[in-house]
């Protein structure tokens, strides 16, 4: 599955904030329209929509099929990947997995990332089995009953995992 990852527009503003989580998941994140308005007034919040890029063109347009959403910021030398969402007609088909990927490459090629984390709702299997696959497996002491936060196994000077 490759997917494109797209700044949120004008052009696709209204299919990102219609683009919402099936009713029994709406506990573990938020609505795309509240992360939109944290990334206005936080500018190191780092929103996109997600396509698929077999059926879209290059140039945003809003007839392209917006299929999830994904936020991420850069700050302390962490890359937190703080929100991903997949519509419920196009969870379990890889566009969770193509998009962490692609979040976690560009976090990789940013120089001042040493960390790359992400957090979970603790009843979000799904998400804590996507995460697990991915490599990360390190938690991070946080104090939440909600959420589990976990860290990429990833070594930033030699670009591998670390050796165990």
């Amino acid at each position: 599955m490759d997917v494109m990852l797209r700044e949120v527009t004008m052009a696709n503003f209204g299919a990102v904030i219609r683009c919402r989580v099936a009713d029994d998941q709406q506990a573990f994140v938020a609505p795309n329209v509240e992360s939109l308005a944290e990334a206005y007034t936080n500018p190191r919040l780092v929103p996109l929509a997600i396509y698929d890029e077999a059926l879209i063109g290059r140039v945003a347009n809003a007839e392209d099929p917006v299929r999830g959403f994904v936020m991420y910021q850069v700050w302390d030398e962490i890359g937190f990947i703080k929100r991903l969402m997949v519509a419920p007609d196009h969870q379990r088909r890889g566009y969770g997995r193509a998009a962490m990927c692609e979040v976690v490459r560009r976090l990789k090629l940013h120089p001042s990332v040493r960390r790359i984390a992400t957090s979970y709702h603790r009843d979000n299997h799904a998400a804590r089995d996507l995460y697990l696959s991915l490599g990360f497996t390190r938690p991070i002491e946080m104090d939440s009953d909600i959420e589990e936060y976990v860290a990429l196994d990833w070594d930033p000077v030699s670009g591998t995992p670390p050796i165990r």
